[in-house]
């Protein structure tokens, strides 16, 4: 059977936890040139998704010598699924209250075991704070997480707000807080949810009458993780289940960490008491990695894989992926992927034939052009000015803030920026570099403009 034949590559090519833990429990089911799998919920397929799906892709058409042509990873809703809830992440209450136990162990035993190793399964165990690269775009984060597990509950950074564009790694450091307190106190009681797993979880529980029981689970934790807040806008009985949730793990010095895509006080369509007591603690934003950092980041995960990434080819892909840390795991692992179906070391011809697509999309949204188009948009000046001689303030800082951003999101060189902005020597472009760089680290404003531009231009 072809799924067969893709596990055994799989377990060859994936670390021992990765393939035991997510790809064996997927179930399989073949039709003319498509292989499909199921998986148990939605955050296993997203997790398929985003780190294994074109390496299976890769194999199964390889391996069915160019049959199947796609694949698929669907969630598992068809009747009878073999999918034992032993071998599932637990990553809702409803998993939680469903897992198995040993039928020779009186009930409020097996409850209670059930519940304590469905809560470390819940987990990605591969979210840790020595896995996690830092820089400065996350830095003051990661030493807030560490200082959360070393003061659980204080009042000072409780609840934890970590907010941030997607892919930043806000879901890797909220978890590392939880595998790291598991690894201290086994016994500690950790939920890991989304909003949307918390809305699902409660109108469940609203169906089959076990109210009491959700909360109950829900309120007697030592630490709640909730992903996505933001996404319990709307939903107006969750929001006030969620509110006294949120009341009651608080008055009993209770760890709550969560994240949002932005700031607390931005998240208006939510309850403002709710908003209100989210700015109760500490707030701290999840920036976009700096290019140093994205090539930490690389290496370490080509490291951590077992794999030999040169460290050009890391410059290489860190220039040309710039969005956030999940996109660029993403490149990565197809950069990887090509090389063992070539059968040749990466080098950076494999490198450029892997992310010919992203180089294409790039070329054709991310130049040096586009980037003074939405500068001079951005600040409300002629395009001409932009490049053009003039020296006065309202046009200088502008042109080295453009400059600035040409240099990191384009890769193109000195003298090639300084053509595009009228002709300039390539020395003056390395000064309005090294001036946005110091204008950044001292002008919350400067810098704020530049991150704004930044997330212009990579959405």
């Amino acid at each position: 059977m072809l799924w067969t034949d893709c596990l055994n590559r799989l377990r060859q090519e994936l670390s021992g936890n990765v393939f035991t833990m997510w790809i064996r429990p997927l179930v399989a089911e073949e039709s003319e040139d498509t292989l499909r799998l199921y998986a148990p919920n939605p955050y296993w397929t997203r997790y398929i998704q985003e780190h294994h799906l074109e390496l299976i892709t890769i194999l199964a058409e390889q391996l069915s010598e160019g049959r199947v042509r796609k694949v698929e990873i669907l969630v598992d809703s068809r009747p009878g699924a073999i999918l034992s809830a032993s071998e599932q992440p637990a990553t809702t209450t409803a998993a939680l209250e469903s897992a198995p136990a040993p039928v020779s162990r009186p009930k409020k035993d097996k409850e209670e075991s059930g519940s304590k190793n469905s809560r470390k399964r819940q987990l990605n165990p591969l979210f840790t704070f020595s896995l996690f690269v830092e820089g400065r775009s996350n830095q003051m984060a990661a030493e807030t997480c560490r200082k959360v597990l070393t003061h659980l509950g204080a009042s000072q950074h409780n609840p934890l707000f970590l907010y941030g564009p997607t892919g930043l790694g806000k879901t890797h450091l909220m978890q590392a807080v939880g595998n790291a307190l598991l690894q201290a106190k086994p016994n500690a009681r950790v939920m890991y949810m989304t909003a949307e797993s918390f809305v699902h979880d409660f109108v469940s529980s609203l169906q089959q009458g076990k109210v009491e029981e959700f909360k109950k689970n829900c309120r007697s934790l030592d630490l709640l993780l909730v992903d996505d807040i933001h996404l319990l806008a709307g939903k107006e009985a969750s929001l006030v289940e969620f509110f006294y949730t949120f009341n009651a793990l608080l008055d009993e010095s209770k760890q709550i960490i969560l994240t949002s895509d932005r700031y607390p006080k931005e998240l208006t369509e939510l309850d403002p008491r709710l908003v209100s007591r989210f700015s109760w603690g500490l707030s701290v934003g999840v920036e976009p990695p700096d290019i140093e950092t994205r090539i930490e980041i690389l290496l370490k995960k080509a490291e951590s894989s077992g794999v030999d990434l040169p460290r050009n080819c890391a410059l290489f892909i860190a220039q040309q992926v710039v969005a956030n840390v999940r996109e660029l795991e993403g490149a990565l692992n197809k950069v990887v992927a090509i090389s063992r179906f070539k059968g040749t070391v990466i080098d950076l011809d494999v490198v450029r034939e892997s992310l010919k697509d992203v180089l294409a999309i790039r070329a054709r949204t991310i130049s040096t052009e586009n980037i003074q188009r939405v500068v001079s948009e951005y600040f409300r000046i002629p395009l001409k000015e932009l490049v053009g001689p003039k020296r006065t303030r309202i046009y200088a800082r502008p042109r080295q803030l453009a400059m600035g951003l040409a240099r990191e999101l384009t890769g193109d060189s000195f003298p090639e920026i300084g053509m595009a902005f009228g002709g300039r020597d390539h020395s003056t472009v390395m000064h309005a570099c090294e001036k946005v760089q110091s204008l950044r680290e001292e002008d919350p404003i400067f810098n704020e403009d530049y991150k704004n531009l930044q997330r212009l231009l990579q959405s």
